[in-house]
This record gives structure tokens, sequence and C-alpha cells, in this order.
């Protein structure tokens, strides 16, 4: 697989560096364009949180498309770096903030920031969106009023979720992968 690239926005076109070895799993230019074209121009000035940052490339994407803000959340030392050296290549580091850390723990934690997109992406075949998508559910106070939760897996992976306060709205298959679609509940 090639180095994904940054499709559109300040860094248009600027390939991204992947962390040495299997550790990450980047997403394709056809899925991250079909995200952004449905989350379109309400990504301008938008708070976005990558939780299982990997390469960075989603969250990056967003900062180039005018998100005023994204984290980048990684357990891993050289996914992190990678990061980092992603954001300083795009000049959007200044709009970034970086934690090494496990995910579970950090959502589990008092919510300093809300967010209006929370992208999780971890690694497949172990449930890991189920238990990050959970935790979010108990934990809405990341979430700003209209905020999006939006899940790649495998479409092998997918089961419906019990929510208390998110519900699905939308889900799309592109080949390989699935998008999921979550947002607070409307009573």
């Amino acid at each position: 697989m090639s180095s994904p690239r940054i499709i559109a926005g300040s860094a248009r076109g600027i390939r991204l560096k992947v962390a040495p070895g299997d550790i990450t799993r980047p997403i394709t230019d056809r899925v991250k364009e079909a995200l952004f074209n449905i989350i379109g121009s309400d990504i301008i000035d938008s708070y976005f949180l990558d939780l299982f940052g990997g390469t960075g490339s989603v969250g990056i994407e967003a900062l180039s498309r005018g998100a005023k803000f994204a984290r980048f959340i990684d357990l891993n030392r050289m996914a992190i770096d990678a990061i980092r050296n992603n954001l300083e290549t795009t000049k959007l580091l200044p709009n970034a903030n970086l934690i090494q850390s496990d995910a579970f723990t950090y959502l589990s934690r008092k919510p300093d920031l809300g967010f209006d997109y929370v992208f999780i992406a971890p690694p497949q075949y172990k449930e890991l969106w189920k238990k990050a998508l959970l935790i979010i559910d108990l934990h809405t106070n990341w979430l700003n009023p209209e905020a999006w939760v939006l899940v790649q897996i495998d479409p092998v992976e997918y089961q419906k979720v019990e929510l208390i306060n998110l519900e699905e709205f939308d889900s799309r298959k592109y080949g390989s992968t699935l998008l999921i679609f979550y947002g607070k509940f409307k009573r």
C-alpha cells in the first residue's frame, strides 16, 4: 500500500509517513474522500478527535479542510512520532494536540474539551471499536451538542450496539471498509 495523502485543503497532495511495521492500517483515499464528502463544510471550525491516531491521516485531513483543532490519541510511540512528523510536514501542528495514551483510559477520564467529530478506527477484529463506542456513550461530555461519532471497521465486524445516549443514523460500505455514523439520541 502506498503512503496515504491529504486529499483536499491547505495540505492537499502531501504524502504522509506511516509508522514502521504493521502497527497502523491507513484509511484508503477512496474511503477518506467519501467520509469528508459526507461531513462536507461542517468540518470548518470543528473540533476533531482521532482516537486511534495511526498515521494521523483522518485528523490531518480534517485540519487541512478547515477544522479548528484536532487531538490525536495513540498508545504506540512510533505512531505518535509519525503523526507529529506528518503534522510538521503539513504545517498543521499548531492546531493539533498529541497524546500517547490508551484510548479507553483517555475516554474514561474527565473531559477537558468537547468534540464535534470523534473518529474510531482501532486495530481490527478485536471489538475495540465497540468498547470505545460504549465508553463514549456513557461519557457524552466528550461530545458537543450536534457531534458525530464515526466508526471505521471491516464489515464482518459490524454488530448492532445497545446504546443509551447515542444512536446509529447511517452506514456506508466501501469494499472491505464500513463507515458507521452515530449521533446523540434525540429525546
